[in-house]
Parts: C-alpha cells; sequence; structure tokens
C-alpha cells in the first residue's frame, strides 16, 4: 500500500490557527549540558493541558471535522486519552477513552476526572484500539487516532511552530517518538530547515525499525517508557513525513532515561516522565552528538509521572 503524502508546514499553520487560545504557548529554557559546552534549548511541552503535547493535536482533529460529532472515541495507553478527554470537555462532548489494563492508574483516574467513560479493553494497545474501532462505527461518532491521523499529526506540528518563534535558527531538534504523531509533525514544520532526530528506546523504536526497513513494521514493545512510546507500528502519516524531511532516528537504553529524569529533576525541578525525558537522554547519553557550534532544541513533552523515584 502506498503511503499516504508528507503532512506540510502549510497544515501545521492552519492547525496553529485552528487552536489558538484552546491550547497553551509553553515556554522554553536554556540550559547548558554538564561540562560548559553544549548550550540546549528545552521546550517544556509537559506543561501543555493535561500535561503532554497530544492535546494539540485532539484539538485540531475534532475542529477540522466537518461538524462537530455525537460522540469522541479513541483507545489511548494513557496521555492521549487524557488529551481527547480535555478537547471533548472544551467542547462539550461526550467521549469514550478505550485503555489497555495495563495503563498507569494515575493516567486512567486522569481519563474520568476529565469526564470522559475510561473502558478498561486488553492488556495491549492494539487491543485497546480494536475495541475502539468498533465503537467508533456508531452513529455520529469520531474515531481520533493517538497518532495516525493527518490532523492529529498536524496539530502536534504546533510545538515546533512555537519553537520556532521562541528559539529561531535551531540547527537540530531532539523529539522522542512513539507513534511518530509528534516526530511527523515536527518535520512537517521544520522541513529541510532544521535536523529533526527522533530519539526512542530499545524497547520502543517502531520508528528506527520502519526507516531500516523502508516501510512500517510490527515490533515487539516493553520496558520504561511504553507507557507513552509504546506503539508497535508507527503510523503512516507520521512515517511518510518522517522520510521526506530526512529524519535521522537514534536510540538510547532505560538507564540513559533514567539519568534524563534525574537530571531534569535535580537541576530544573521538572517531573518528566520516562517518555518525556527520552528525547534529552539522546543527548546526555552521546546518541546524538552535535557538532561544534550547533544550536539544539530538545522537546521535554510529557510529565504524567509519580515523582517519588526521582529524588534519589
Amino acid at each position: 500500500m502506498a503511503l499516504p503524502a508528507p503532512v506540510t508546514r502549510e497544515e501545521v499553520a492552519a492547525a496553529g490557527r485552528r487552536i489558538t487560545g484552546r491550547v497553551r504557548r509553553t515556554p522554553t529554557v536554556e540550559w547548558v549540558m554538564p561540562g560548559g559546552e553544549v548550550p540546549v534549548v528545552l521546550k517544556l511541552e509537559f506543561l501543555q493541558h493535561t500535561g503532554s503535547f497530544k492535546a494539540r493535536g485532539a484539538l485540531n482533529r475534532l475542529l477540522a471535522a466537518p461538524r462537530l460529532p455525537d460522540l469522541v472515541v479513541t483507545a489511548s495507553g494513557g496521555n492521549h486519552g487524557l488529551a481527547v478527554a480535555h478537547a471533548a470537555r472544551q467542547l462539550g462532548l461526550p467521549a469514550e477513552v478505550y485503555v489497555p489494563e495495563t495503563a498507569p492508574a494515575v493516567k486512567v483516574a486522569g481519563i474520568r476526572a476529565l469526564g470522559a467513560t475510561a473502558v478498561l479493553a486488553g492488556s495491549s494497545y492494539a487491543e485497546a484500539a480494536a475495541a475502539s474501532r468498533e465503537r467508533s462505527q456508531a452513529p455520529g461518532a469520531l474515531a481520533v487516532h493517538a497518532y495516525d491521523d493527518r490532523d492529529v499529526v498536524a496539530g502536534q506540528g504546533t510545538v515546533a511552530a512555537e519553537l520556532d518563534e521562541q528559539a529561531p535558527g535551531l540547527d537540530t531538534v531532539l523529539v522522542a517518538t512513539g507513534g511518530g504523531g509528534l516526530i511527523g509533525g515536527i518535520a512537517a514544520w521544520y522541513g529541510d530547515g532544521a535536523h529533526v532526530v527522533s530519539v526512542e528506546t530499545h524497547g520502543t523504536a517502531a520508528m528506527s525499525a520502519a526507516l531500516a526497513a523502508g516501510r512500517p513494521v510490527d515490533v515487539e514493545v516493553g520496558g520504561l517508557a511504553s507507557d507513552a512510546l509504546g506503539a508497535r507500528r508507527v503510523g503512516d502519516h507520521g512515517f511518510s513525513t518522517a522520510v521526506a524531511t530526512g529524519v535521522q532516528a537514534v536510540l538510547v537504553d532505560e538507564d540513559a532515561v533514567r539519568a534524563a529524569r534525574r537530571l531534569l529533576w535535580h537541576e530544573l525541578h521538572v517531573a518528566a516522565e520516562p517518555g518525556g525525558a527520552t528525547a534529552l537522554a539522546g543527548l546526555l547519553a552521546g546518541a546524538y552528538v552535535p557538532a561544534a557550534g550547533e544550536r539544539v532544541g530538545v522537546v521535554v513533552c510529557g510529565a504524567n509521572a509519580d515523582p517519588a523515584d526521582l529524588t534519589g
């Protein structure tokens, strides 16, 4: 099957206009890596509504529809479900979020607190997604895919549009990748204007596997960051955009992610979840090594985590 056309910068710009006033313009902070040699701009996207970037894509998907639906349906390991629940509540719509039984309790509780119905379905994201697809066939229902939807990808790309205004002239932007929605949107915005680097753990390597194979392929998923980054297959929209814009993929181990989380906590008092710290781990662990004078941005994309394990 042919891949869809890459998501465009113009689609990201349109998403920005659509969701303006409904999402937070998250701040950036300049920080110097240990050793004092590499300045980094951190995009603090974990300060977005519901604690991750995903509110952007969810809102854009709903607002781009020809008409508002009678019911919003999605599947999620957690963060996307929170975002869809938030977006639906903001627009006065009922929502059902299908989550695997392994989803973190804090995220399930958050979905329910936002007024959506959280439906436990199966032991994996794939099983929850299958249940949500069946439910989305109901009359008047609208499915909001966690990452493989053109409007969702364009909405996530508004992170990059903001970052480009806040820190113009970046050479490289590091982004954690799960299903490819965020990396696709960011790559769509920057095009060939900045080098976009996908960072994954060895247990959540769908984009790396897809780039190696030349097409999206299924991978085994597990480990520390799998609740947020654990897509078994990267989405077609994110993948086609990544290929068209020359995205590079690197891998880090879980110890690197833990170290990045601790550093963010001790130096900036940022309680990032593992997926949220993965992009920075790519830099700290040397999976990506900037050239002398290179200006680097890092997206800290989520903070829905218990900070109890960060104080040691």
